[in-house]
C-alpha cells in the first residue's frame, strides 16, 4: 500500500452558470467551472487522464473520459497548483459533477486523484 502522504493531490472545484450561453426555453443549460488541482504530496505527479460523471436532476448520467485536461498533461511539483477552466451543458436547470483524475507519479506509481462533486445550479431570483 502506497503512503497517502507522500501520493496526494487536492483537487477544489468551482463552477458558475452562463446565461449567455444557455436557452432555457430549449432546456440547455451552459456551466463553466474552475478546477484547481493541487499537489499537496511529496513527489512530483502529471496529470494524465479525466473521468467525469455528470448527472442532470433527471439522474441521466454522463460518463466522459479522456486525456489530459484542456489538452494539457500538467505535470506537478510538491506544492504546485495547475488551474483550468471548461464547460458543460445539462438539460435541466440543476446537476451534479464529481470524477477524478488519473495521476501518474514520478517514481512509476500511477493514482487517482478524487474530484468532489460539487453542484451546477441555475441561480434563481427571489421577489
Amino acid at each position: 500500500m502506497a503512503d497517502s502522504r507522500k501520493y496526494h493531490i487536492t483537487v477544489t472545484p468551482v463552477a458558475s452558470y452562463i446565461p449567455e450561453q444557455s436557452d432555457e426555453a430549449a432546456d440547455r443549460y451552459i456551466f463553466a467551472y474552475t478546477i484547481t488541482i493541487t499537489n499537496t504530496g511529496q513527489v512530483a505527479a502529471q496529470l494524465i487522464s479525466r473521468h467525469w460523471q455528470v448527472t442532470d436532476a433527471n439522474q441521466e448520467v454522463q460518463d466522459v473520459r479522456g486525456l489530459g485536461v484542456v489538452g494539457e498533461q500538467p505535470l506537478l511539483q510538491p506544492g504546485e497548483s495547475f488551474e483550468y477552466t471548461s464547460g458543460t451543458s445539462l438539460a435541466t436547470p440543476m446537476g451534479t459533477m464529481k470524477g477524478s483524475y488519473r495521476m501518474v507519479a514520478e517514481d512509476g506509481h500511477q493514482f487517482d486523484a478524487e474530484i468532489p462533486e460539487f453542484l451546477l445550479s441555475v441561480p434563481r431570483t427571489l421577489h
